[in-house]
């Protein structure tokens, strides 16, 4: 296959795309924003799960590796009221079928998988004109301008690739996270390392929630959920840090010191992080010569499924461009033929989360679908 298959964006998509090309020797160019592998940190725990992230990570060639990042125990829940009382604690067998990995290691695992010239760091995409025939003239910020006969936006929510394709737009889901840390917890935090135990806490309440995970290393990542318009996140001063942590608590007065340590207690800044959804149906007409995966092509709800999504969706893809070799335009109609009905399921279950965590009859309703799962 003599097809330039150009890519914008580092993700673990992205990368998954690449690596399942390369397995099939087919050489693709990854363009990141970012100056370095190493230029931010990562994120948290993913669990990936059987039925989509392990069969990518099968389909790159990857997988033993993939299970040297298990972290042992991770797959653990635990639900608690908000005074502090366990309402269900699920242990880690070893059979859930979704371990627990950090995402950096994994990024990191796929990265060490591709050719060293795969990613060109530092290279931020500004803008794509079509030439005919599918090819695309990209235009990067450092002034580069390269032609591609295949673009894919791999470029996550605010995808600049997107307006290619589709007129659609993220817009704010009516939930907030705001992100906080705390290290060595098992010394220094035992309460809130207790509550949290060994893998995911779910401690929740209609329109509000806070929600932790065990890393390694004794860390406890907390997403502190509020059902909020934006002008009241924007509202607060996140560059007091303590101030900040102190208004998002009050959200919380009369629960447990161990789980409102996590928001007081924070040795890191509070971040927060607005959440954005594109339309449940996204989907688009052929356009030659590109096409777009993950958050890119279906931003949703968290959900534990946006990682594995963007994996399935890099190897699927990979797959259909191996596939049909000498017919571009047929391995992506072949793609978005599984991808749009497929990611539409996921936005509506994931809609559905959203209600099952913060809607009207929160903790019950997470009790009653861990009840049935």
């Amino acid at each position: 296959m003599t097809t330039s298959v150009t890519l914008i964006g580092a993700g673990l998509g992205g990368l998954m795309l690449a690596r399942v090309l390369h397995v099939h020797g087919v050489r693709a160019t990854i363009y990141e924003a970012e100056a370095s592998a190493t230029a931010r940190a990562q994120g948290g725990m993913l669990d990936i799960h059987e039925g989509n992230g392990q069969l990518a990570l099968k389909a790159a060639g990857l997988f033993e590796s993939f299970l040297a990042l298990v972290h042992p125990g991770g797959q653990q829940s635990r639900a608690l009221d908000k005074y502090g009382t366990v309402l269900l604690d699920a242990p880690d067998d070893g059979t859930g079928g979704r371990p627990e990995v950090p995402r950096g290691e994994l990024r990191r695992m796929l990265l060490e998988s591709l050719p060293a010239y795969t990613v060109q760091w530092g290279h931020k995409f500004t803008s794509a004109a079509p030439l005919g025939d599918g090819r695309h003239v990209l235009t990067f910020a450092n002034g580069l301008v390269v032609t591609t006969e295949l673009l894919v936006g791999t470029d996550g929510a605010w995808s600049k690739v997107r307006p290619l394709l589709s007129e659609a737009k993220p817009t704010y889901a009516g939930i907030t996270y705001v992100e906080t840390y705390l290290h060595d917890s098992d010394t220094r935090h035992r309460a809130s390392a207790e509550a949290v135990g060994g893998g995911a806490l779910f401690a929740l309440a209609p329109g509000r929630g806070i929600m932790a995970h065990r890393e390694p290393g004794g860390v406890l990542h907390s997403y502190v959920a509020l059902k909020k318009p934006e002008a009241w996140i924007a509202g607060i001063d996140f560059s007091d840090p303590r101030q900040a942590a102190a208004r998002v608590a009050r959200e919380f007065d009369g629960w447990a010191p161990a789980l409102t340590a996590l928001i007081t207690d924070g040795e890191t800044a509070p971040v927060p992080r607005p959440l954005h959804t594109l339309p449940v149906e996204h989907r688009w007409a052929r356009v030659p010569g590109v096409t777009l995966l993950g958050d890119a092509a279906h931003l949703m709800i968290p959900s534990g499924e946006g990682a594995n999504l963007a994996l399935y969706d890099g190897a699927a893809l990979g797959k259909a461009i191996a596939d049909h070799p000498s017919d571009v335009e047929a391995a992506l109609t072949a793609y978005e033929q599984d991808l749009f009905p497929r990611s539409a399921a996921e936005a509506l279950e994931a809609d559905r989360m959203r209600e099952v965590l913060f809607g009207d009859n929160a903790p019950q309703s997470l009790l009653d679908f861990f009840a049935h799962t």
